[in-house]
């Protein structure tokens, strides 16, 4: 089974294909959408739940998604005919880090995609490129909340704690305006929601030849989630808005401003 197929099947109960519930992706999306009439891109869209739902709340909003996976975005194509909102909605086969666009947008959402960017700080950059004038970028990512072992590092790669993951982020010519971090929960909810899901089509579909993989798959994400991750793994989405260069100069303690 490709990892493309895997990944649609595993998020079948939870299309947002990030750790977090409905609320909190109502009020991201609150903060992140300037304004009824955005434009929105989503890099890495997935079956394009993010933009489903902003183009759901915002009826004169367009958005525009980009993936590599064919088939989630034939998801998204028929889910936003069925919800009347495909009208408003482009949705482009390609590599987001690739992706270049005719205009520029209001919101640009990169959420639980870093790696196909090659991480954080490429993420923003790419996002950036996207970005009109007063715009917001809304991105999420992992880190470790506490002490990672060995095997997690090895799963998951070379993540930071929160305040500096937080602190990269501002370095690099942001200001957070929103932010989330993901309950336990959450957290929870979605790896339970992503094994049993891939099992669930696993053991319905037994015969079929990828049926013994993907419940392999389901088996081993589940293990390494509960041994190798889980009281150490970590995410937050943030909404950012780019910091004007004359505030990033005297915002150090150093500069104009600073306590004696």
């Amino acid at each position: 089974m490709n990892r493309q197929r895997l990944s649609l099947l595993a998020h079948t109960d939870h299309p947002v294909a990030a750790p977090l519930d409905d609320e909190s992706v109502r009020r991201l999306l609150r903060h992140g959408v300037p304004r009824d009439d955005a434009r929105v891109l989503d890099l890495g869209c997935g079956s394009g739940e993010w933009l489903l739902r902003a183009l759901t709340a915002h009826p004169r909003l367009r958005a525009e998604g980009v993936d590599v996976s064919g088939s989630a975005l034939a998801l998204a194509r028929e889910t936003a005919r069925v919800r009347g909102v495909g009208d408003r909605l482009v949705l482009r086969q390609t590599d987001a880090s690739d992706f270049a666009a005719p205009h520029t947008f209001d919101l640009v959402i990169s959420v639980g995609a870093a790696h196909a960017f090659g991480g954080l700080p490429a993420t923003l950059a790419a996002a950036r490129r996207h970005l009109a004038p007063g715009g917001r970028v809304l991105v999420g990512d992992g880190f470790w909340a506490r002490e990672p072992s060995p095997d997690a590092v090895e799963m998951l790669g070379d993540l930071a704690d929160l305040p500096t993951t937080v602190d990269r982020v501002v370095a690099d010519g942001w200001t957070p305006v929103h932010g989330h971090i993901s309950t336990r929960r959450e957290l929870d909810d979605y790896e339970w929601s992503w094994t049993g899901s891939l099992a669930s089509w696993a053991l319905d579909h037994f015969d079929d030849p990828d049926g013994s993989q993907a419940l392999a798959a389901a088996t081993t994400h589940r293990d390494e989630w509960l041994r190798g991750y889980r009281d150490a793994f970590g995410f937050v989405t943030l909404v950012l808005r780019p910091t004007p260069e004359r505030s990033r100069d005297s915002g150090s303690p150093e500069g104009p401003g600073a306590r004696d």
